[in-house]
């Protein structure tokens, strides 16, 4: 019986994970980001204990494992998906754009397209045991409910920050499924050589959450992408 209900639990906690990116994608139509963002960090959590409940059980299964990339879509890849269409649908754009306007909203679910091609790359691809090749899709979602629940009035001072808006919606989708590799905030060892990036990129992260507040993890998190590009480019790690 004991056995019956624990191989269960990795999957219950991976279906809360989606019921609440299904909550969040409502909250994000209704305008209401604050509570999609809640939600999204909650199925984060339910992300994280899904996977580690089937290591710790020695559960883990097939069907859990498309459940799970089909939760993370939902939580990382609609939800915040639908929060930028709230933006973009409510926003004003420049007068030359007026034609296409009702259209351009719809824009945002690229986003949701990409996060799916993301997932199921990660799924295949056995290089991203230990660390992550391309923005993981909570880390986008992330990016995208902070920096709307903290700056959505900054977003909306001109109609050509709406375009701005759609020109990252376009960039967060190529850096969804780039051949980046990411640093792993995992130690070896606590010395400061091998881990210089991951030392410059916690204690800089600290005083950027304390300056920006909830848009600081918007801001982390773009410096942490930044921070992977010149790792690469100059073999710092």
């Amino acid at each position: 019986m004991a056995n019956c209900i624990t191989r269960h639990i990795p999957n219950a906690l991976t279906s809360s994970n989606l019921i609440c990116g299904c909550i969040a994608t409502a909250f994000a139509f209704g305008g209401c980001y604050e509570k999609a963002l809640l939600f999204i960090i909650l199925g984060a959590a339910f992300d994280f204990f899904d996977g580690m409940s089937a290591r710790l059980l020695n559960v883990s299964s097939p069907i859990g494992k498309e459940l799970d990339s089909l939760a993370d879509d939902i939580t990382f890849g609609v939800a915040p998906s639908a929060m930028v269409f709230g933006v973009l649908y409510t926003h004003d754009y420049p007068d030359w754009l007026q034609g296409v306007s009702p259209i351009l909203p719809y824009l945002a679910f690229v986003m949701a397209a990409f996060s799916a091609i993301r997932l199921a790359k990660f799924n295949l691809d056995e290089r991203q045991t230990t660390s992550f090749i391309g923005v993981p899709t909570p880390a986008n979602a992330l990016f995208w409910g902070s920096l709307i629940v903290g700056c959505e009035d900054i977003m909306s001072i001109s109609p050509y920050m709406t375009l701005l808006t759609i020109a990252m919606v376009l960039v967060c989708s190529y850096l969804l499924v780039v051949e980046l590799p990411l640093f792993a905030l995992k130690f070896k060892h606590w010395g400061w050589k091998g881990n210089e990036v991951k030392y410059v990129f916690i204690l800089s992260s600290l005083p950027l959450l304390a300056i920006f507040g909830i848009a600081g993890i918007a801001v982390v998190i773009g410096w942490y992408v930044i921070l992977a590009v010149i790792s690469n480019h100059y073999k710092l790690t």
